[in-house]
């Protein structure tokens, strides 16, 4: 072990049954899991293996890290370990068992942009969710629902949020099928047990009678009450299966020396104890973009320094702000020098919806073109994007979009058919006009080659519409050499020599790509929205805000703020507890940056 066990994980590695580990951020949770994993290896038969269930994949990955860096564990007790996310355990039984209760045989992955333009006419008959009365959100969820539910079980296309209550229904509906899965996994590791949700609880329950259950939790570390995390969840488990139940709190290995998690302890009670946290710092910027910007920039450029003198390959350091919004605009700005400072290379979790419903656009752009079909292919494709591209709440206007598109194309036909020329205030000119020019570009086979020609041709149309997903397909990193992506349209060129399969190929990647664990803990400069932070670690993180907008002297928008407005009347306990989460983020330092004029509420005392 990189650190000596305490006395709290010396008795989890000693005990047997059903357990509940809780402790903070870096208390040794995880850590203890995986040795209290490979050391009930010798107990498994032949086939079977411990399942460390986690939900997100960055989770996966650095749980996967650990495991390879342990260097206590044999050969043989690491390949007992089997690491994976709850959506795609849950899709394996439904693809496998779901014809029980009635699925189709065959079934696909609803993607979540997919789902967005399925739903899009839906979400935008609705004002937003926050302005909603209980009766219409009650009734728009279940338009939503009864949409959902005909494709998958009318079209065999399951959106995530169908895979739980999916699951949950089969094994409490069968015996056999709760003693099946129990056979392969005798021992189940829950991570972040305290945001499972209804759906996933009755998974949890249901297992739990057949499978030894080792629930791993942090309280205070509940953020995602908007997918159903209940506040009692420990409490159910404790009331189902009187587990032995083991509290880490006290332990902190990941910022250990620093008062890191002092001071994000602190900010869940609202009060300061210290003065001063060692390896917390605290800086200001004046609320004006470009000199907001350059001080993150030179924050950065200052870390990446640091990181990079202790020698250390493999450093890592995260910006996490408030907002999908702010997490883009630093993007952008980071790709781009200012002044006599560079532009960073980074990696950037935006939302992916857009670029992922584009993508399909320049695969159809990609594939032969069989007449009329292809091109109403085309114009479908185009329609989706618009109806998706906002993700889960869709844009009245983009929606507006992609209706208008279906009008005009249906009116292109009718005239065409009737052999006159297409009106020239039509929006049909134009994206005609590009979609000829894409027929014409000499493809070459090489997947990396074609699809930016193709791309650069609908960001520099004369089409916004089609301008516009070039753009947003910048975003697009399957590409690189030996990604799935790349391999397969290279192997559909040379078995048809063309791109006959270029749609399908770009829908699987995207769903193999959310169902793999290949990916690796982040390194260098990462930035994301704070709620992505979570189940994540790096060298150090600077969290940064948006600023208040002024006319006259009086604040008009306080958007992109770690609270709400930077109200204090706005501050939750979710507030204080995805602070916290970003703030222990941390193993070494994490700097805060808020506007001078207007600073967090969050950070001042009352």
């Amino acid at each position: 072990m990189p650190f000596e066990l305490t006395k709290g994980q010396q008795d989890i590695l000693a005990a047997i049954g059903h357990m509940l580990v809780t402790g903070g951020p870096g208390s040794g949770k995880t850590a203890v899991s995986i040795l209290k994993a490979g050391r009930m290896a010798p107990t498994l038969r032949p086939g079977q293996r411990v399942l460390f269930l986690s939900f997100a994949r960055a989770t996966v990955a650095r749980v996967l890290e650990a495991i390879e860096e342990e260097t206590t564990l044999t050969r043989e007790e690491r390949n007992a370990i089997e690491v994976d996310t709850y959506h795609s355990q849950f899709w394996s039984l439904l693809k496998t068992h779901g014809y029980l209760m009635g699925w189709p045989r065959r079934l696909s992955v609803l993607t979540p942009p997919s789902q967005a333009a399925a739903v899009a006419e839906i979400t935008s008959g609705y004002k937003a969710l926050s302005r909603l009365n209980d009766a219409e959100k009650a009734e728009r969820t279940a338009k939503i629902e009864a949409k959902l539910l005909r494709l998958a079980h009318q079209e065999g296309r399951v959106c995530f949020d169908l895979f739980a209550p999916s699951v949950a229904d089969m094994l409490e509906a069968s015996a056999k099928l709760r003693a099946l899965v129990a056979s392969k996994y005798p021992v189940i590791v829950l991570d972040e047990f305290q945001d499972t949700n209804p759906d996933q609880w009755r998974v949890v329950k249901a297992l739990g009678g057949h499978c030894t259950l080792i629930a791993l939790a942090d309280p205070e570390q509940r953020i995602f009450d908007f997918i159903g995390a209940d506040p009692e969840r420990l409490q159910h488990f404790i009331d189902a299966f009187t587990p032995t139940e083991f509290d880490l709190a006290g332990d902190n290995h990941r910022s250990k020396g620093t008062d890191i998690a002092v001071f994000g302890n602190d900010i869940l009670k609202g009060t300061f104890s210290k003065g001063t946290y060692d390896g917390v710092e605290f800086g200001t910027f004046a609320s004006v973009d470009a000199l907001s910007m350059n001080k993150l920039r030179a924050e950065t450029l200052a870390v990446r320094t640091r990181l990079a003198a202790t020698g250390k390959p493999d450093w890592s350091m995260a910006i996490l702000v408030p907002t999908k919004k702010l997490t883009r605009l630093v993007s952008d700005a980071f790709r781009q020098s200012a002044g006599n400072l560079p532009a960073i290379p980074h990696d950037a979790s935006i939302e992916m919806d857009a670029a992922i419903l584009g993508a399909e656009v320049i695969a159809c752009l990609l594939q032969p073109r069989a007449g009329e079909v292809h091109r109403q292919t085309f114009v479908g494709l185009v329609d989706e994007y618009y109806r998706g591209k906002s993700g889960a709440e869709a844009s009245a206007s983009n929606i507006k979009t992609g209706a208008a598109i279906r009008k005009a194309y249906e009116k292109l036909i009718v005239v065409e058919a009737a052999g006159k020329a297409v009106p020239r205030n039509s929006s049909m000119v134009n994206m005609m006009a590009v979609y000829a020019a894409t027929g014409q570009v000499k493809l070459t086979g090489d997947p990396d080659t074609d699809w930016t020609s193709v791309r650069n041709i609908l960001e520099a149309g004369a089409c916004p519409r089609l301008c516009d997903i070039g753009t947003e397909t910048r975003n697009v990193r399957l590409l690189g050499r030996g990604t799935q992506l790349r391999q397969s349209l290279a192997q559909d060129w040379r078995s048809f020599g063309g791109y006959r399969n270029a749609v399908s190929i770009v829908r699987n990647a995207f769903v193999q790509q959310h169902f793999s664990n290949a990916g690796k803990p982040e390194r260098g400069v990462s930035i994301m929205n704070m709620h992505k932070a979570k189940g994540k670690q790096f060298d150090e993180v600077i969290i940064y805000e948006g600023f208040p907008r002024k006319a006259q002297g009086k604040i008009v928008s306080n958007s992109d703020r770690f609270v709400r407005q930077n109200i204090r009347a706005n501050i939750g306990s979710d507030t204080r507890q995805n602070f916290r989460v970003s703030v222990t983020r941390a193993k070494s330092r994490t700097t805060i940056l808020t506007p001078q004029d207007d600073p967090c509420v969050l950070l001042v005392p009352e």
